[in-house]
């Protein structure tokens, strides 16, 4: 494994919080896999037998409702982790994984990891840490879906990708529109109007790539502050 993999991969939320020795342990039972675009990971009730690492590409989780529709509950890219809530039970994955475009992705068999663990107490605890990470994602998802409107979701989705926190700057879309509607909880008609609203608040939207003319703005509306700074009362000055 070269040095540039396991810079990616020691980004990712389940070896970052270990200490180098033990990062680098575990690494070495980790087997490297290439996956071309649409291929499938692992479907919905497969058992948990891998936690997975992207190194490159994009990455989705999803699952199917009974009406047969897809719900896509996260995207995942180089750097991400996925897979460790599983790692210490013999359970069944919950949703189904497949690549959104060419990846490279690190497999970690986790009967390799339960002997580690029990010599080093604090691979388990990096373990937690990411669950509770993902699990704050998705109560975050939630929170999004039922308090803020499809264009303020789809405001902070741009603002999350922005490498700065202000002034302005151009980014490329990492997925076709069709995996962000579905990303964001919305159909892709409504995603459409959303982009066509935001041209209000300096987004302009360009086949793949989106112009912000003012991040830290796009924020604003994203989080509702614009709201709230205009329901708020005007306080005279009492001199």
């Amino acid at each position: 494994m070269d040095d540039k993999t396991k810079e990616i991969a020691k980004r990712s939320l389940f070896l970052s919080s270990l200490p180098e020795e033990s990062a680098d342990a575990i690494l070495s039972h980790t087997i490297e896999q290439s996956f071309l675009q649409g291929e499938t990971i692992f479907f919905q009730g497969d058992p948990a037998n891998t936690i997975y690492i992207v190194l490159q590409g994009w990455v989705k989780l999803y699952r199917i409702a009974p009406n047969g529709a897809e719900a896509v509950v996260g995207i995942f890219t180089g750097g991400h982790s996925f897979g460790e809530a599983l790692a210490l039970r013999q359970e069944v994955y919950p949703v189904a994984a497949e690549t959104v475009t060419n990846s490279q992705i690190l497999c970690l068999p986790t009967s390799a990891l339960t002997n580690m663990i029990e010599h080093n107490p604090k691979i388990a605890i990096s373990i937690l840490a990411a669950t509770f990470h993902h699990l704050h994602s998705m109560v975050l998802q939630i929170e999004q879906l039922k308090a803020f409107s499809g264009a303020q979701r789809v405001a902070e989705f741009l603002v999350e990708l922005c490498p700065v926190n202000e002034g302005s700057c151009t980014i490329t879309l990492p997925y076709d529109k069709t995996l962000i509607a579905g990303r964001l909880g919305m159909k892709p008609e409504s995603l459409s109007r959303a982009f066509a609203k935001l041209r209000n608040h300096g987004v302009t939207i360009r086949q793949n790539s989106a112009a912000i003319s003012d991040i830290a703005l796009l924020h604003s509306y994203g989080m509702g502050e614009e709201e709230l700074l205009a329901r708020m009362p005007i306080q005279k000055n009492s001199s």
